[in-house]
Formats: C-alpha cells, structure tokens, sequence
C-alpha cells in the first residue's frame, strides 16, 4: 500500500472510532456555537509574501521531525516572524498531531489557524469547527466530485474557510467552477511522499484567474521564494524548514523582505 492509502484506511478507522465516542449530533451543536472565525483568505489577501507556517511533528516519509515542539511557542514565533496564518496537522498515526495542538496554538495568537488532515466525512467539518479552527483542507486526490462539492459547502456553511489541495492537471480541472477562492497546490505526491518544487508554478496557469494560489512543500530556503514569485505565486504553506529552523521568526522576516512584484499583489 502506499502512504496515501496505509493513511486513509487508518483515517476511516478514527472517524468511526470518533463517532463512537461522542456522535455527531453532539459534534454539530458545538461547531454551530463557534462565532469567533478569523479571516484566512483576507489574510492571504495582504501584500507581500505570505506564508502559512505549519506546526508538524512528523511525517510518514521523514518520521519524526520534532516531536517535542511546543505548539503555543512555535505559534508565537511564526507570528512574530509575520506569519499570514498557522496550519496545524491534526493526523495523529503518522504525523503524530492533535487537536489538542491545533487549541494551544491558537490559543496564544491572533492568526488564522488552518487545520490539517485528511478530510473524508462530514463530522470532521463539524469536528474541525468545533476544535476551533477557522478553516481547513480538502485534498481533491481523495475526495470524488460529489464529496468534493458537499464538503466544500458544508465547510463554508459552518463558517469554515478552505485551503482546496490540487496536485496534478486533472485536479485543477476538477475545481473549475467550484467555490474555492484559496487553491493549494502540493509540490509532494502524497503516494510516495515525492517532491518537485516546480510543481505548483506549472500548474498555477491552470487555475481560474483570481483564485489565491498557495505553494505547499518543497520550500527550503530564499531561492525557492524568488522562484515562484518568477512564476507568479507568492503564498506558501511551509512546514518542515519553519518547525526546524534555529530561528523560525528570523526566517518567515527574511522572506517577506523579498520584493514582490507589484502585478502578485492582489
């Protein structure tokens, strides 16, 4: 099986596990007593580079990665590095995540906070709104149309914004027409956990003119930047080079003093 698979089959055993102990019912009424939604998409929307930094324990691919991280510190840095918003992996079998981290993180800052899982079924969009996140990911790959379209809607329905996932040219096709003002596209395969960094330049010219395009994975360093701001992307979700950066702050300030073109800034 490959990552992918080995964790949405572990994916589906935790949803029902979920359901198990507290059902959905429940789960909604918590999620329709959220009023406090920050801005992600208007925070994306500023100017400059902006990047969504991610708090990440582990992964699949590389094992742990600092597992020992303190989600309200590492939260605190990334805003004051002037962060747009925080992604916060909530997948607990292999990237070692919680709920429990997405709360201490956004507990201590103003940002916006993205949850990041693998979204299969609606109780977790009323599990993601009741956990206090103001938005969350819907992967394209693992969802088929009518999921894809019922879980967008239910999201922006509880108040949740979305980061919708591409990662290859049938994907891009697939969101023509849906509403999906904030476009991600995984530089990764999430099969084989491989990455091309020049991914997500090529298929932004795919996407409908307007959306914001996000750069997730593959970011490393100031090169990285200036090749997709060449290529006309200047939001990124970053996760790996932050978590293990001696100076997280230091370096999300390093890249937004990279000039961006005028033309990038809307």
């Amino acid at each position: 099986m490959s990552f992918l698979d080995q964790i949405l089959t572990a994916k589906r055993d935790e949803i029902a596990a979920a359901r198990h102990l507290k059902p959905q019912a429940e789960v909604e009424r918590l999620a329709a007593k959220r009023e406090d939604f920050r801005g992600f998409a208007e925070s994306l929307a500023r100017p400059g580079v902006r990047v969504i930094a991610e708090i990440k324990r582990a992964s699949p691919s590389r094992g742990d990665i600092r597992p020992d991280l303190h989600p309200g510190d590492l939260a605190l840095a990334y805003q004051d590095g002037g962060a747009a918003a925080i992604s916060v992996l909530t997948e607990p079998a292999f990237f070692k995540g919680s709920a429990k981290d997405l709360k201490r993180a956004r507990d201590v800052v103003e940002l916006p906070v993205l949850r990041k899982d693998f979204i299969l079924d609606p109780y977790q969009v009323y599990e993601t709104a009741a956990m206090g996140a103001d938005a969350m990911l819907l992967i394209v790959r693992i969802l088929d149309d009518d999921q894809l379209a019922s879980l967008l809607s239910l999201a922006h329905g509880v108040g949740l914004e979305t980061l919708v996932e591409i990662h290859d040219e049938a994907d891009a096709r697939r969101i023509a027409g849906l509403d999906a003002p904030v476009v991600g596209i995984n530089n990764r395969d999430l099969a084989h956990f491989q990455t091309d960094v020049d991914r997500a330049a090529r298929l932004a010219a795919l996407l409908p003119q307007g959306a914001a395009v996000v750069a997730a994975s593959g970011v490393r360093d100031d090169a990285d930047v200036r090749r997709s701001l060449a290529a006309g992307i200047r939001r990124f979700l970053v996760g790996e080079t932050l978590v293990k950066a001696p100076d997280p702050a230091a370096l999300l300030r390093q890249w937004s003093s990279i000039a961006v073109p005028n033309l990038l800034n809307s």
